[in-house]
């Protein structure tokens, strides 16, 4: 009996309360979508599968965040499925919730974080949830087994100490080599800021990092994972900082790179 299409949901987070420099990428989710349908392209990944014969992506729209205490648990409660889900930010405030909803479901994770930051503070600015803080949140509450950070560039003493505190295992950009990055075991969740891509790339999101990784990069490091993938975010983009919607387009290629991974697997 030949299997069907693969099946994956597409939520939009449109929240960036939790910025500690810039607002916009609350505005994110809606410049995704409108790349991902635009007739620049096509629905085809390069695993050769498409989106909407292939794979079947069942837009939900976006959660109804407000900027209050009761977002977290909206975004938590989404994310408590099986049905795997591709979320769209937003800040990167929502993978704390986003894991913990999955953690609920799957247990503990494996986490593939692709990021210029480790955000890792304990407690930036004095705001728990800060878009800088998720990770620190997630590994103190053991929703995570192993995090792997890739591309970082701007690891400061304090994160230095909470990697080592959490055993996070961080692949700095001045290290790195697609074939050296640690590849999980399942479940994997994979959690990609988009300026963990040089400016050049994605010159649409809040914190410029010069240095980062090509697009070419961060795909080819997608495309070695082999385990079932159990949802992913894409986050940080901020269309009021892009060109020519640039960004968009790069953030709309992802999102069918890890539908393609999601949907091998399925």
């Amino acid at each position: 009996m030949e299997q069907g299409p693969g099946k994956i949901r597409l939520i939009g987070l449109p929240t960036d309360s939790h910025s500690s420099f810039l607002r916009g990428a609350a505005q994110a989710p809606a410049a995704i979508r409108a790349a991902l349908a635009s007739d620049h392209s096509n629905t085809a990944t390069e695993s050769g599968l498409e989106l909407g014969s292939d794979i079947i992506v069942e837009d939900l729209g976006d959660l109804p965040l407000t900027e209050g205490e009761g977002d977290f648990e909206l975004i938590r409660n989404a994310a408590s499925s099986p049905d795997v889900t591709i979320f769209l930010g937003g800040d990167h405030m929502v993978s704390y919730p986003i894991v913990a909803g999955l953690a609920s479901v799957y247990g503990p994770l494996n986490i593939l974080h692709f990021d210029a930051h480790p955000d890792i503070y304990a407690d930036f600015e004095g705001d728990p949830l800060s878009h800088a803080s998720p990770f620190a949140r997630i590994m103190e509450k053991g929703l995570a087994n192993r995090l792997i950070q890739v591309g970082i560039r701007t690891m400061n003493g304090h994160c230095r100490a909470q990697t080592e505190r959490f055993g996070v295992e961080v692949i700095e950009m001045r290290d790195f080599a697609v074939d050296q990055v640690p590849i999980p075991d399942a479940p994997v969740y994979i959690s990609i800021d988009l300026d963990a891509l040089d400016p050049a790339f994605a010159p649409g999101v809040s914190h410029h990092e010069p240095g980062g990784l090509a697009t070419r990069e961060l795909i080819s490091v997608l495309q070695r994972l082999r385990g079932p993938v159990i949802g992913a975010d894409i986050v940080e983009y901020n269309p009021t900082r892009d060109i020519n919607g640039m960004t968009a387009t790069v953030a709309a290629k992802l999102v069918k790179e890890v539908a393609s991974l999601i949907g091998r697997g399925s």
